[in-house]
């Protein structure tokens, strides 16, 4: 339901409250006005008739009827009753005192009619009334009844019932008042929250997320903002990558005019010091241990700066996938042998813990033996006095989905640097340029997969890759 719906129902549901209540109140005023007057009119026609009875009775002992019966009837707003023959005179009162004095029969007429002057004190009605009823028995007229009236219970109801009703009207215009209220806080609480997730998107926070509580005006200006925030998060991963692409293409021509100049000469000092060994270790004699581990480390140096070269311009070339099946565990077993003698050197043993029933995975081989290759190498690097790599692998029949696990039992990982090792030339090592595991990162993002990094200090740092099964199916 709208907003505007929702406050037309409300406005409409206090109408329809506040008629049915003012109409209750009424009924119920009608009922005790109605009963109040039907007994006001029998008391009154109670009166008449003991009034007629001791004008026609020709005795004197009915005389205090009258007295006796008022004693009641003022409860009901009877406050005097007089019965005056044809002369005007009093010849019968509730009030003795009034017996024998004359009244004026033109300006008392018959009927009802309110009386001019003052009042009996200690009475709180605002006019008393005056009925004036002619006795006739069959042609003769005997007298008249004089009834004085105080309505003041027919007032009472009327006051008691414009109480109930002004009470019950400010009851439920306080309650339209807190209905408002609350409908004012209901509403602006999101609009403050929406204010606040705009101000935290222009501090650069594109992670905010409001929740959608309502179909009305306010749900769909939160969904509106949550496509927003969407849409800007994406527009900064693509400027990312793009700038990502720029700094790739600026590398990857710095990269080319490197291996040009460097590769070769590192070449031609690799066949230099083969050429050398060759020539001079037949001659060398007694120093011929020492030839050789001095010629050695002039090839390792070689190696490595050339590792180094092939990086930086791994790093800036574009990647272009060309995947297959393959099994990992016989994949493993294929890359051993790459790695084996460095990490025989460094007294590190590789264990596997692949399954055996493991179904194919769809990857680079020679990308994925270069992730690999970054992995074990850093893992026997981490542990300087040797050590175990263990390589996991599981699959996830929901997802469809590989998880390859490669844990050490090195140093392991310091948790101000976990959020830096994939940037490129970040390294906590002497020698080396900081591209191994952010040339990894993107191999591995290429197959559409994550990295996720477990380290302790002290105990070991776990890699794990996740990757989907099909590549093909991934990309349609």
């Amino acid at each position: 339901m709208k907003l505007n719906a929702k406050l037309v129902m409300m406005m409409l549901s206090l109408l329809v409250i506040a008629i049915m209540v003012l109409f209750i109140l009424n009924q119920f005023s009608q009922n005790d006005l109605v009963r109040e007057i039907q007994e006001s009119s029998n008391e009154v026609s109670k009166a008449i008739q003991l009034s007629v009875e001791d004008l026609t009775s020709e005795s004197d002992t009915e005389s205090s009827r009258l007295k006796e019966y008022l004693q009641q009837a003022k409860k009901k707003g009877i406050n005097e009753i007089n019965i005056i023959d044809n002369d005007g005179e009093i010849i019968n009162s509730s009030d003795p005192e009034l017996v024998g004095k004359k009244r004026d029969l033109k300006k008392m007429g018959t009927g009802l009619k309110a009386v001019r002057g003052g009042r009996p004190s200690g009475v709180s009605s605002l006019k008393p009334y005056e009925l004036v009823v002619p006795v006739i028995v069959g042609d003769e007229q005997l007298g008249y009844v004089q009834v004085n009236l105080l309505l003041d219970n027919i007032r009472e109801i009327q006051r008691d019932n414009f109480v109930r009703r002004l009470i019950a009207t400010s009851l439920l215009f306080m309650f339209g008042i807190v209905s408002t209220f609350f409908l004012a806080k209901r509403y602006t609480q999101p609009i403050h929250r929406l204010v606040e997730g705009v101000k935290r998107v222009t501090g650069g926070d594109l992670a905010v997320t409001m929740p959608v509580e309502s179909r009305d005006e306010i749900g769909e200006l939160a969904e509106s903002f949550n496509e927003m925030v969407a849409q800007l998060r994406e527009r900064e991963h693509l400027e990312k990558r793009l700038y990502e692409a720029e700094h790739l293409s600026k590398v990857g021509q710095l990269a080319s005019g490197i291996a040009h100049e460097i590769r070769n000469p590192l070449n031609y000092i690799s066949l230099a010091v083969d050429h050398l060994r060759n020539e001079l270790l037949p001659v060398c004699g007694e120093r011929t241990e020492e030839f050789m581990e001095l010629t050695g480390k002039i090839k390792e140096e070689v190696r490595r700066a050339n590792y180094m070269v092939l990086n930086f311009m791994n790093y800036g070339r574009p990647l272009k996938l060309r995947p297959s099946k393959v099994e990992y565990r016989e994949f493993i077993t294929r890359l051993l042998p790459l790695v084996q003698e460095k990490l025989t050197e460094q007294h590190v043993t590789i264990v596997m813990a692949i399954p055996d029933d493991l179904p194919p995975l769809e990857i680079d081989r020679e990308l994925m033996r270069n992730c690999l290759v970054n992995f074990i190498t850093n893992a026997a690097q981490a542990m300087s006095e040797g050590g175990t790599v263990t390589l996991g692998a599981t699959y996830d029949q929901g997802t469809e989905r590989f998880r390859l696990t490669i844990a050490d039992q090195g140093i392991g990982i310091a948790p101000d640097e976990l959020e830096k090792i994939f940037q490129p030339y970040f390294t906590t090592k002497e020698a080396g340029i900081g591209l191994g595991l952010a040339i990894t990162e993107r191999i591995v993002k290429e197959h559409r997969g994550t990295i996720e990094v477990a380290s302790e200090p002290g105990r070991g740092t776990l890699f794990t890759v996740v990757l989907p099964r099909n590549l093909r199916r991934d990309d349609a």
